[in-house]
Protein backbone atom coordinates (compact mmCIF):
# COMPACT_ATOMS: atom_id res chain seq x y z
CA UNK A 1 0.00 0.00 0.00
CA UNK A 2 2.46 2.01 0.86
CA UNK A 3 4.32 1.94 -2.84
CA UNK A 4 0.63 2.59 -4.11
CA UNK A 5 0.58 5.71 -2.20
CA UNK A 6 4.37 7.02 -3.53
CA UNK A 7 2.78 6.30 -7.07
CA UNK A 8 -0.22 8.01 -6.88
CA UNK A 9 1.36 11.19 -4.95
CA UNK A 10 4.38 11.14 -7.74
CA UNK A 11 1.27 10.69 -10.24
CA UNK A 12 -0.06 13.85 -8.81
CA UNK A 13 3.65 16.11 -8.64
CA UNK A 14 3.59 15.13 -12.37
CA UNK A 15 -0.02 16.57 -13.12
CA UNK A 16 0.68 19.52 -11.45
CA UNK A 17 3.80 20.45 -12.99
CA UNK A 18 1.58 19.45 -16.79
CA UNK A 19 -1.23 22.00 -15.37
CA UNK A 20 1.27 24.58 -14.81
CA UNK A 21 2.39 24.57 -18.32
CA UNK A 22 -1.04 25.08 -20.14
CA UNK A 23 -2.36 28.44 -20.48
CA UNK A 24 -4.43 29.34 -17.09
CA UNK A 25 -5.73 32.06 -18.15
CA UNK A 26 -7.14 30.62 -21.06
CA UNK A 27 -8.38 27.60 -18.68
CA UNK A 28 -10.20 30.57 -16.78
CA UNK A 29 -11.65 32.00 -20.15
CA UNK A 30 -12.69 28.73 -21.23
CA UNK A 31 -14.36 26.91 -17.99
CA UNK A 32 -15.10 30.49 -16.85
CA UNK A 33 -13.35 29.36 -13.67
CA UNK A 34 -13.48 32.28 -10.23
CA UNK A 35 -10.18 33.76 -9.39
CA UNK A 36 -8.39 36.27 -7.42
CA UNK A 37 -5.05 37.82 -6.77
CA UNK A 38 -3.52 34.55 -5.62
CA UNK A 39 -5.63 31.49 -6.89
CA UNK A 40 -8.30 29.80 -9.37
CA UNK A 41 -11.50 28.22 -8.56
CA UNK A 42 -13.42 25.38 -9.61
CA UNK A 43 -16.25 23.74 -8.31
CA UNK A 44 -16.29 19.50 -8.37
CA UNK A 45 -18.54 17.79 -6.93
CA UNK A 46 -20.65 20.28 -5.65
CA UNK A 47 -17.54 21.33 -3.33
CA UNK A 48 -15.12 24.40 -4.57
CA UNK A 49 -11.43 23.61 -5.32
CA UNK A 50 -8.38 26.13 -4.78
CA UNK A 51 -5.65 26.30 -7.66
CA UNK A 52 -2.80 28.00 -6.62
CA UNK A 53 -1.66 30.04 -9.39
CA UNK A 54 1.96 30.03 -8.77
CA UNK A 55 2.09 26.32 -7.53
CA UNK A 56 -0.70 24.64 -9.22
CA UNK A 57 -1.38 22.69 -6.11
CA UNK A 58 -5.33 22.16 -5.69
CA UNK A 59 -6.77 22.26 -2.29
CA UNK A 60 -10.48 21.95 -0.68
CA UNK A 61 -11.66 25.64 0.06
CA UNK A 62 -13.83 24.20 2.82
CA UNK A 63 -10.33 21.95 4.35
CA UNK A 64 -7.15 22.87 3.09
CA UNK A 65 -5.48 21.08 4.86
CA UNK A 66 -7.13 17.62 3.83
CA UNK A 67 -5.66 15.10 1.73
CA UNK A 68 -7.18 15.17 -1.23
CA UNK A 69 -8.14 11.63 -3.14
CA UNK A 70 -5.93 10.76 -6.06
CA UNK A 71 -8.94 10.62 -8.13
CA UNK A 72 -10.16 14.27 -7.53
CA UNK A 73 -7.24 15.39 -7.89
CA UNK A 74 -6.71 13.71 -11.64
CA UNK A 75 -10.23 14.60 -12.62
CA UNK A 76 -9.67 18.50 -12.20
CA UNK A 77 -5.94 18.37 -14.48
CA UNK A 78 -6.98 15.88 -16.58
CA UNK A 79 -10.25 18.07 -17.64
CA UNK A 80 -7.89 20.76 -18.25
CA UNK A 81 -5.35 18.71 -20.39
CA UNK A 82 -7.80 16.86 -22.20
CA UNK A 83 -10.88 19.09 -22.90
CA UNK A 84 -10.85 20.30 -26.39
CA UNK A 85 -11.29 23.78 -27.36
CA UNK A 86 -14.70 24.63 -28.18
CA UNK A 87 -16.00 21.63 -26.20
CA UNK A 88 -19.61 21.82 -25.51
CA UNK A 89 -22.00 19.28 -23.58
CA UNK A 90 -24.59 17.77 -26.23
CA UNK A 91 -27.52 16.78 -23.67
CA UNK A 92 -28.08 13.48 -25.10
CA UNK A 93 -27.22 10.58 -22.13
CA UNK A 94 -25.89 7.00 -22.80
CA UNK A 95 -24.56 4.52 -20.47
CA UNK A 96 -21.34 3.84 -20.14
CA UNK A 97 -20.80 1.07 -23.28
CA UNK A 98 -22.17 3.80 -26.18
CA UNK A 99 -19.29 6.54 -24.37
CA UNK A 100 -16.99 6.71 -26.99
CA UNK A 101 -13.96 5.10 -27.14
CA UNK A 102 -14.65 3.53 -23.66
CA UNK A 103 -15.91 -0.05 -24.61
CA UNK A 104 -12.94 -1.70 -23.29
CA UNK A 105 -12.86 -0.83 -19.46
CA UNK A 106 -16.95 -1.90 -19.16
CA UNK A 107 -16.56 -5.09 -17.48
CA UNK A 108 -14.28 -3.44 -15.12
CA UNK A 109 -16.49 -0.27 -14.96
CA UNK A 110 -19.17 -2.77 -13.82
CA UNK A 111 -16.98 -4.72 -11.60
CA UNK A 112 -15.94 -2.06 -9.47
CA UNK A 113 -18.35 1.15 -9.95
CA UNK A 114 -22.28 -0.35 -10.69
CA UNK A 115 -22.24 -3.95 -8.82
CA UNK A 116 -20.86 -1.62 -5.64
CA UNK A 117 -22.78 1.52 -5.91
CA UNK A 118 -25.91 -0.95 -6.10
CA UNK A 119 -25.14 -3.05 -3.07
CA UNK A 120 -24.02 -0.20 -1.38
CA UNK A 121 -27.74 1.94 -1.12
CA UNK A 122 -29.65 -1.41 -1.37
CA UNK A 123 -32.33 0.00 0.63
CA UNK A 124 -31.10 2.95 2.00
CA UNK A 125 -33.12 4.80 -1.14
CA UNK A 126 -33.49 7.65 1.17
CA UNK A 127 -29.98 7.96 2.00
CA UNK A 128 -29.45 7.98 -1.48
CA UNK A 129 -31.85 10.85 -2.13
CA UNK A 130 -29.92 12.88 0.74
CA UNK A 131 -26.94 12.41 -0.90
CA UNK A 132 -28.37 13.25 -4.35
CA UNK A 133 -29.63 16.19 -2.96
CA UNK A 134 -26.13 17.27 -1.14
CA UNK A 135 -24.71 17.25 -4.33
CA UNK A 136 -26.93 19.78 -6.44
CA UNK A 137 -28.68 16.65 -7.94
CA UNK A 138 -31.51 17.17 -10.06
CA UNK A 139 -34.57 15.33 -9.90
CA UNK A 140 -35.47 12.71 -12.66
CA UNK A 141 -38.42 10.26 -12.99
CA UNK A 142 -36.37 7.53 -14.06
CA UNK A 143 -36.24 4.44 -11.33
CA UNK A 144 -36.40 4.61 -7.65
CA UNK A 145 -34.18 7.00 -7.27
CA UNK A 146 -33.04 9.33 -10.44
CA UNK A 147 -30.80 12.61 -10.36
CA UNK A 148 -28.65 14.77 -12.75
CA UNK A 149 -25.36 15.70 -10.73
CA UNK A 150 -22.55 17.86 -12.26
CA UNK A 151 -19.41 16.74 -11.90
CA UNK A 152 -18.10 19.73 -13.21
CA UNK A 153 -20.41 23.02 -14.64
CA UNK A 154 -19.78 21.74 -17.77
CA UNK A 155 -20.04 17.91 -16.98
CA UNK A 156 -23.68 16.40 -16.03
CA UNK A 157 -23.98 13.08 -15.03
CA UNK A 158 -27.40 10.84 -13.87
CA UNK A 159 -27.73 8.24 -12.09
CA UNK A 160 -30.76 5.71 -11.58
CA UNK A 161 -31.45 3.44 -8.97
CA UNK A 162 -33.34 0.64 -8.55
CA UNK A 163 -33.89 -0.87 -5.00
CA UNK A 164 -33.80 -4.74 -4.16
CA UNK A 165 -37.27 -6.60 -3.71
CA UNK A 166 -37.87 -10.49 -2.89
CA UNK A 167 -37.54 -10.66 -6.47
CA UNK A 168 -34.93 -8.95 -8.11
CA UNK A 169 -31.44 -7.06 -6.51
CA UNK A 170 -30.80 -4.04 -6.33
CA UNK A 171 -29.74 -2.01 -9.68
CA UNK A 172 -27.70 1.21 -10.53
CA UNK A 173 -26.88 3.16 -13.51
CA UNK A 174 -25.15 5.98 -14.28
CA UNK A 175 -25.47 7.68 -18.06
CA UNK A 176 -22.88 9.89 -19.31
CA UNK A 177 -23.00 13.10 -22.03
CA UNK A 178 -22.97 11.68 -25.11
CA UNK A 179 -19.63 13.98 -25.72
CA UNK A 180 -18.03 13.67 -22.17
CA UNK A 181 -14.76 12.20 -23.97
CA UNK A 182 -14.56 15.68 -25.34
CA UNK A 183 -13.60 16.54 -21.83
CA UNK A 184 -11.93 13.73 -20.40
CA UNK A 185 -9.52 10.99 -21.59
CA UNK A 186 -11.82 7.59 -21.94
CA UNK A 187 -10.37 5.70 -19.35
CA UNK A 188 -11.20 9.41 -16.85
CA UNK A 189 -14.83 8.48 -17.30
CA UNK A 190 -14.91 5.64 -15.21
CA UNK A 191 -12.98 7.85 -12.79
CA UNK A 192 -15.51 10.56 -12.84
CA UNK A 193 -18.01 7.20 -12.21
CA UNK A 194 -16.04 6.01 -9.08
CA UNK A 195 -15.47 9.75 -7.92
CA UNK A 196 -19.55 10.10 -7.70
CA UNK A 197 -19.93 7.13 -6.22
CA UNK A 198 -17.33 8.22 -3.64
CA UNK A 199 -19.42 11.41 -3.15
CA UNK A 200 -22.41 9.84 -2.67
CA UNK A 201 -21.27 7.86 -0.12
CA UNK A 202 -20.05 10.75 1.96
CA UNK A 203 -23.05 12.62 1.70
CA UNK A 204 -25.47 9.65 2.79
CA UNK A 205 -23.07 9.14 5.46
CA UNK A 206 -23.16 5.36 4.72
CA UNK A 207 -19.40 5.50 4.63
CA UNK A 208 -19.00 7.12 8.02
CA UNK A 209 -21.54 4.30 9.27
CA UNK A 210 -19.34 1.34 7.99
CA UNK A 211 -16.16 3.03 9.90
CA UNK A 212 -18.14 2.87 13.40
Amino acid sequence: MEGTADNYKALCEKWREIYLGLDQEELERRFGLRSDGDARYITYFNQEYRLDKKSGKLSLVSQPERELPFHAVMMIYHLFYYSKPGAKVRGEFVPFRQVKRAAPFEQAYIRTILKPLAKEFDGHREELQKACRALGGRPLPQGDVGYEIRAFDCMPLQIIFWDGDDEFPAQANILFDADITDFLHEETVVSAASELFRRLAEESGLSVRRLL
